[in-house]
């Protein structure tokens, strides 16, 4: 089983970016799927986790991203608008059964069992 975010590069302030995580093994259709996030001398910071139940989101960032599956492609999407260069970071996905899942524990990066390699995203003009 393995999992990979990919899209990271790039983007000018104000621009928008996609991230996408991709499974290997497994239908993430079965998990929840979150998204981390680690600038320079920083922790580990959730940003939005989709689970059978629906979407949540951090309070910080809620109104600037949408998280959602593409099925076909067995993947979940982080689709961030507005972008400023305090979204620069290392963008990680991570997954945890959907049996176990609780919204509660969503921001937790222990709450997930496998990570995906993370994406550099660079917000800069």
């Amino acid at each position: 089983v393995q999992l990979q975010a990919y899209g990271g590069g790039l983007v000018r302030p104000g621009g928008s970016l996609r991230l996408s995580c991709a499974a290997s093994g497994v239908t993430l259709d079965n998990y929840a799927v979150g998204w981390f996030r680690q600038a320079p001398g920083k922790e580990r910071e959730w940003v939005s986790t989709l689970s059978s139940e629906g979407a949540y989101y951090a309070d910080n960032i809620k109104s600037r991203v949408t998280l959602f599956r593409d099925n076909a492609q067995n993947s979940v999407i982080l689709q961030m608008n507005s972008l400023n260069p305090t979204d620069t970071a290392v963008y990680f996905c991570a997954m945890v059964d959907g049996q176990l899942f609780h919204p509660r524990s969503a921001m937790h990066p222990l709450h997930y069992n496998l990570w995906g390699q993370g994406t550099l995203v660079t917000v800069s003009s």
